[in-house]
């Protein structure tokens, strides 16, 4: 089982919002999976040696605000 991590995401509402996020965590290197709750707006990143920074940038890059 891969390591994950959790963050929180502000801004997302929609499917649409949580595909975006997702597709955008998908790309930064060494992420295998990524899912997002809209209820608790938590955003689950599995992979590993993946940097926090750069989770961060892909969130930005979709519109949203990592939180933490």
């Amino acid at each position: 089982m891969l390591p994950t991590r959790n963050y929180t995401v502000d801004g997302m509402t929609c499917g649409h919002c949580r595909k975006s996020v997702i597709e955008q965590v998908l790309q930064v290197q060494g992420v295998k999976g990524a899912d997002v709750d809209l209820d608790s707006k938590q955003l689950t990143v599995a992979g590993e040696s993946f940097e926090d920074s750069a989770i961060q940038a892909a969130v930005d890059e979709a519109g949203y605000t990592l939180v933490s």
